[in-house]
């Protein structure tokens, strides 16, 4: 009787001890997948092009048409382009300056580009400012590598422009203005795009051989893509004046 309780109580402790430990066993399973799930997984890479899209970037330039309110039939263009120190869009990065150049010009859309020009409409450039904000993978800090606030008689590429009290003229063919080589500074490493926006100050004749004139403001916003990169934006030497 003895004998036959000993191996009772040894079976019943062999299965005590089996179901300890695949209990343990099951717990300690359960613990490694806790872990697992809450191991930091590193968040997706985000593609410059899916934080900025850029036409500037996409086709080497940008170009729009503007109306100004309430005076219908004139076209506003602004047109960007990288100059020759940084001319590969796709290789500007985030260290180390990117150069560009961009012009104004209005053109009177109720005449043919043939008419005689004293029957357009004379528009004239007062001044130009642009400011700029960076565009950043984490939404960090904005940063203004670009800054511009000028008289635009005094600022053009053009030593003699046609101006007057009201600015300088820029309706075609006869005016245009234009501002070469202008550099966006470096910005944190973590930036993917940078935004432009103009602001030109013009005053417009109301009607053709008229003295009447109104002032609007001509603004346009142009985004920039900027690529993830260790090595600083490539400049290219070139004469100080050149595109």
């Amino acid at each position: 009787m003895t004998r036959t309780n000993d191996r009772t109580t040894s079976n019943w402790r062999r299965a005590a001890v089996a179901t300890g430990l695949g209990l343990s066993l099951m717990l300690s399973g359960c613990s490694l997948f806790e872990k697992e799930d809450d191991a930091v997984v590193p968040p997706p890479q985000v593609k410059t092009e899916e934080l900025v899209n850029s036409q500037f970037t996409r086709d080497g330039t940008f170009q729009s048409h503007i109306e100004a309110r309430g005076v219908p039939g004139l076209d506003f263009v602004y047109t960007l382009y990288p100059t020759k120190a940084t001319p590969r869009t796709n290789e500007w990065f985030p260290q180390g300056n990117k150069f560009f150049t961009f012009t104004l010009q209005a053109y009177d859309l109720d005449r043919g580009l043939r008419d005689p020009f004293k029957t357009k409409r004379l528009v004239y450039l007062d001044s130009v400012s642009v400011t700029s904000r960076t565009i950043t993978v984490d939404g960090g800090p904005t940063q203004r590598p670009y800054k511009l606030d000028v008289v635009a008689k005094q600022a053009t590429f053009d030593p003699e422009p046609l101006a007057t009290r009201y600015g300088m003229l820029i309706t075609s063919p006869k005016g245009a203005f234009e501002l070469r080589n202008q550099r966006i500074g470096s910005m944190s490493d973590d930036t993917r795009g940078v935004e432009l926006t103009f602001r030109a100050v013009v005053n417009i004749q109301v009607e053709a051989g008229k003295p009447r004139y109104v002032k609007r403001a001509i603004v346009q916003r142009v985004p920039i893509a900027i690529f993830e990169s260790d090595t600083p934006t490539q400049v290219a030497r070139i004469p100080i004046n050149a595109n």
